[in-house]
């Protein structure tokens, strides 16, 4: 990507793309402006998303089939709390919500500034202290390793080889930490590919590490995967990193007037106040894991792996819903940095509009073909009818909180995208985790693993509720009546298409061909009844499936 001057007549647009000034201010007409260049994106993205969730299904295939659900794997999931959470708070939300905003500044100023380049300013002062952060708290995980293990799972049996993973799995802190910072840096930039590709990286070499080692090292090789997967989820961005970074001007340039440091010191004054907001949120937000995993502990052996094992499958359909809003949020953040609140509103009523049908539509497959799903991905090796049975039963109630889930992540890009700090989401999210303990604790006596999932989606969907109510007055000004009215056509789909997914799996008697029938029927379903009723969704997809399919005209 070339990079914009300051001589140049250009500006950072979608996703940090230089366009034309005058070009930006009316719609691109071809597949080769701004819409077509972030649809295409967000299709790139999608892929190597769904290749890297593919491979996410096959690693738990290959731990469910090697070790079963049972103590071991049981001693292992407290340990996998580790590499959850950092992936939660160092690549997914945090440091995303930090960075790109910082990074989207960063670049416009590049466009316009004829004396240090921002973007290295902005790394040079922020990469050291970040990686001294990340590698004290590896340090620190690595050392407190059996006391984490008493404190998230106290009634685990096997708390010296849960201990033992941990160990291993907090290596993680640092290598996500580094992949976080580099995600973050390349979307601003518009480079999407090798953000995309780290869990395909990732899920590879713990698959690759488990196979390698499990006859030898048991269920500690898995925890070595995730230390190897690690470092390679570094190694696949480090090349387009370099390349962005070194497409600016020389650091020993300065300009005119004044101090080579007074933006980086401004930048970190402001973002010292919202890094502590990003870190405390997703704290909020991970903590869902801990409570279902201190509750399942002492239940009976594997109750920690049904939780696992359904939550894994369960939010498939809410990471692709949120792939759209993950490349969009460059967009709305340099929107918002423009003044461009109109942009910004549009771009996020639409991607919650797309989000919705999306998760919802996976939702209903999730529910109506839980048995089957789970008999073709697991039920092999260790794992047993009676896993399948278990895990089935926790994923339909687990499919229930997915849309709290979807709009929970697409509405926290919107609060963070100015790149102020703000506190509202923070309260939202506290009080959704205390609904789920509560709810939680008084549910895993009459409903055990069920009611803790259950408890899981009270607690997201009441923060998906506050979050939403409160969106016009702290965050983006999105219309939140004609958000709300448009989940509703979207919601009767769903449950349409659930019903004819359960009576078109109920027909067939292999498990494939049952799963298969069911998902399609659920998908023609789900379609149909959006365009009975006239949904608002539908005609959001078409602006972004047309501009990466449509010829231009010359080719026509």
């Amino acid at each position: 990507m070339t990079t914009p001057t300051a001589d140049s007549d250009t500006r950072p647009a979608a996703g940090g793309l230089p366009v034309q000034a005058a070009a930006a201010r009316r719609p691109p007409k071809s597949a080769t402006g701004p819409s077509g260049r972030l649809a295409r994106a967000a299709m790139l993205t999608a892929v190597l998303s769904a290749a890297g969730s593919v491979l996410g299904l096959a690693r738990d295939q290959s731990l469910a089939h090697l070790f079963g659900a049972g103590t071991e794997t049981d001693a292992f999931l407290v340990a996998w709390t580790v590499p959850e959470f950092a992936s939660t708070l160092l690549i997914e939300d945090g440091l995303a919500f930090v960075l790109v905003p910082a990074f989207s500044a960063a670049i416009a100023r590049r466009a316009r500034s004829g004396g240090r380049d921002p973007v290295r300013a902005l790394v040079s002062s922020s990469l050291p202290r970040f990686g001294l952060a990340f590698l004290v708290a590896a340090v620190l995980f690595i050392a407190g390793a059996p006391a984490l293990v008493h404190v998230l799972a106290p009634g685990l049996p096997d708390q010296r080889l849960a201990a033992d993973c941990t160990r291993l799995t907090a290596t993680c802190v640092l290598t996500f930490g580094l992949t976080g910072y580099c995600s973050a840096a390349l979307r601003a930039h518009g480079c999407y590919v090798p953000p995309a590709a780290i869990y395909v990286a990732y899920n590879t070499g713990v698959i690759a590490t488990m196979l390698a080692g499990g006859t030898r090292w048991g269920v500690r090789s898995a925890a070595m995967g995730v230390a190897v997967g690690g470092c390679l989820m570094v190694a696949v961005q480090l090349p387009a990193f370099h390349r962005r970074l070194s497409g600016g001007k020389a650091d020993t340039v300065r300009a005119p007037g004044k101090a080579p440091d007074e933006a980086a010191l401004n930048g970190r004054a402001v973002h010292l106040g919202l890094i502590a907001a990003v870190l405390t949120f997703a704290l909020c937000r991970q903590s869902q894991v801990f409570i279902e995993r201190f509750l399942a502990s002492p239940l009976a052996a594997g109750s920690i792996s049904h939780l696992n094992y359904a939550q894994k499958v369960a939010q498939l359909p809410m990471v692709l819903s949120l792939m759209l809003c993950t490349v969009t949020f460059p967009v709305v953040a340099q929107a918002v940095a423009r003044g461009d609140l109109a942009a910004a509103r549009a771009r996020v009523e639409r991607d919650l509009g797309l989000a919705a049908c999306v998760v919802l539509a996976g939702a209903a497959a999730v529910f109506a073909c839980a048995p089957q799903i789970v008999h073709v991905l697991f039920q092999r090796g260790a794992f047993t009818a009676a896993d399948t049975a278990a895990t089935a039963s926790v994923m339909r109630v687990y499919a229930l909180g997915l849309l709290g889930h979807s709009m929970v992540g697409a509405l926290v890009r919107s609060y963070f995208s100015a790149g102020r700090p703000t506190w509202y989401p923070v309260g939202a999210m506290a009080v959704g985790t205390a609904a789920t303990a509560g709810a939680g604790a008084w549910a895993v006596g009459p409903w055990g693993v069920r009611g803790i999932a259950g408890a899981n989606a009270f607690g997201i969907t009441l923060t998906a509720v506050l979050l939403l109510a409160a969106m016009n007055r702290r965050g983006v000004p999105v219309d939140v009546t004609k958000v709300v009215a448009g989940l509703v056509k979207p919601l009767l789909a769903a449950v349409g298409a659930t019903v004819a997914g359960l009576l078109a799996a109920a027909s067939c008697t292999s498990p494939l061909a049952a799963g298969t029938a069911g998902c399609l029927a659920v998908l023609a379903v789900f379609c149909v009844l959006l365009w009975a009723l006239r949904a608002d969704c539908l005609a959001s997809l078409v602006p972004v499936v047309r501009p990466a399919n449509r010829k231009p005209r010359h080719a026509r």
